[in-house]
């Protein structure tokens, strides 16, 4: 199990560096995969994925962050008007992700894969007509922009920037500023889940050993090691391959994901 956790963390890494999208989408139902084959984690399954997941991010979007901060692309201010929405969004998320059954977040996870899966495949992006101003919102919408953020990505374990992304992008940011900031922003999405998950499955004796409420650590600590030394490699080759042939691929293997989540829920 140690070497499919490596093998997995070393996949979701490239991917991340080559596409820009994060691990969560690729985690969350290779575990829920493995442990249903293994017997681990029972009812709670699908919420101890996420909280994984979510930690796993914490390490991966450390090495994200600094890269784009270097470069001069995360927007500190914007960052910071999002914030305090995301830490409270993020809270609430994992709370609700918590008291969900597990058939119902499984159908909440596939349904958003497959909805990532096509905006990746039609290439899909809001207007700037969706926003008054088509400009940042003030204060208060910022704050409940990234409550949303937070809620949905904590919900279901991934770092926000498939939400980020296309929201700041609407509001007239460079590209390259959107992905920067977001990635930033993905580390409160994940430091809030995460620790979210860890005080909500604190004490519950349904977990496997070695978890720490809602995160199991030997697949935290395989994942994490091999995807944050592999995301450079998927950076690297992302000038060398055709990543928009590749982004439709993976969307392929996204829908399969999807689907295989909305299943098993009646097979498992």
């Amino acid at each position: 199990m140690l070497i499919a956790y490596a093998v997995l963390g070393a996949f979701a890494g490239i991917m991340a560096g080559l596409l820009g999208v994060g691990g969560g989408l690729i985690i969350v139902p290779v575990l829920v995969m493995l442990w249903q084959a293994d017997g681990l984690g029972g009812s709670q399954m699908v919420q101890l994925a996420i909280g994984t997941s979510l930690a796993v991010i914490v390490f991966t979007s450390l090495s994200s962050v600094r890269a784009h901060h270097q470069r001069g692309n995360v927007l500190w201010p914007v960052f910071w008007r999002l914030t305090p929405g995301i830490l409270l969004g993020a809270g609430l998320g994992a709370m609700l992700a918590s008291v969900m059954p597990q058939a119902a977040l499984k159908m909440v996870f596939g349904v958003f894969e497959l909805l990532v899966a096509a905006q990746m495949l039609l290439s899909l992006r809001p207007s700037a007509d969706a926003f008054a101003k088509r400009n940042l919102p003030g204060l208060p919408g910022m704050g409940l922009v990234g409550g949303v953020i937070g809620a949905v990505s904590a919900l279901v374990g991934i770092g926000g920037g498939t939400l980020t992304v296309p929201f700041l992008d609407a509001c007239k940011l460079r590209m390259q500023q959107a992905v920067g900031t977001s990635a930033a922003c993905g580390l409160p999405i994940a430091v809030s889940g995460a620790l979210s998950y860890v005080l909500l499955g604190w004490g519950n004796a349904q977990l496997p050993a070695n978890s720490t409420g809602f995160v199991y650590g030997p697949a935290l600590v395989g994942i994490a090691v091999t995807s944050v030394l592999f995301a450079p490699l998927g950076a690297a080759l992302a000038h060398r391959l055709p990543t928009p042939v590749l982004k439709k691929i993976f969307a392929g293997f996204l829908v399969l994901l999807g689907i295989w989540m909305l299943g098993s829920q009646w097979l498992f």
